[in-house]
């Protein structure tokens, strides 16, 4: 991704150049690999020059690192029309370009690369997840869950992190198939907790009210009714 032509830029827009730059890299790579060297190459400028805008690699790590939690949080955005199951469905289809788009990136960013135990990418990444979280209850209309549903939600929003960075090792599972079953996951487990949890099952009830039968949680209750036929008869001892 080189400029292939030099010219004066302002100083704003070198920086976000750089930092456009950096996150291309570092989208291919992980950042631990990637130079000052190679950045100032692709960006067609000298070393030198790098560091007047930033004082190391860490700092435009952190600044690549901003652009990319901002993106990512977009990501859970989704108007609060139509059936659950499809706007997840279409959150995870998002949540999922990113991860390929970005998958050495990714994983560093969860994994910790550079900067890892910095306080600045910690609070980025708790950024990240805080915002999926209030995305999700959002689209369950629950301004202050019970404790059973923020445990539900936020699970699930560490269950769709930790699928991610399986799947990019290797990708044994096709992309489509997880990001179904991530919607059926937390169908799962809204499930489970509704057991337990008064606010839970209310809110369970009303969104499956509101699911067609051939959406992605009709789509579990039609597999789960396949296997119970297949279930033992009498009470597990």
């Amino acid at each position: 991704m080189t400029t292939g032509v030099r010219r004066r830029m302002g100083v704003e827009e070198r920086k976000q150049q750089l930092i456009g730059v950096a996150l291309e890299l570092f989208s291919h790579r992980s950042p631990d690999e990637v130079s000052i060297d190679e950045i100032a190459a692709a960006a067609g400028i000298s070393r030198p020059l790098v560091y007047h805008y930033f004082p190391g690699k860490q700092s435009l790590y952190e600044a690549a690192l901003r652009r990319a939690a901002d993106e990512l949080a977009a990501r859970f955005l989704e108007p609060p029309q139509g059936p659950l199951g499809a706007r997840l469905l279409r959150v995870m289809g998002r949540f999922f370009d990113f991860v390929e788009e970005h998958g050495p990136g990714f994983s560093a960013l969860m994994r910790g690369g550079p900067a890892v135990g910095s306080s600045t990418t910690n609070a980025m990444i708790d950024e990240v997840r805080q915002a999926a979280y209030e995305q999700i209850l959002a689209h369950l209309e629950v301004a202050h869950p019970s404790a059973r549903l923020e445990l539900v939600v936020r699970s699930w929003v560490s269950l769709a992190e930790s699928t991610a960075l399986l799947w990019l090792d290797g990708r044994r599972v096709p992309r489509a198939e997880l990001e179904l079953q991530l919607v059926h996951d937390f169908a799962a487990l809204a499930a489970v907790s509704a057991a337990y949890d008064e606010e839970t099952a209310d809110v369970l009830i009303r969104i499956l009210g509101d699911e067609p039968a051939d959406g992605p949680f009709g789509e579990l209750v039609g597999r789960l009714l396949v296997l119970a036929p297949q279930l033992p008869a009498q009470p597990l001892r």
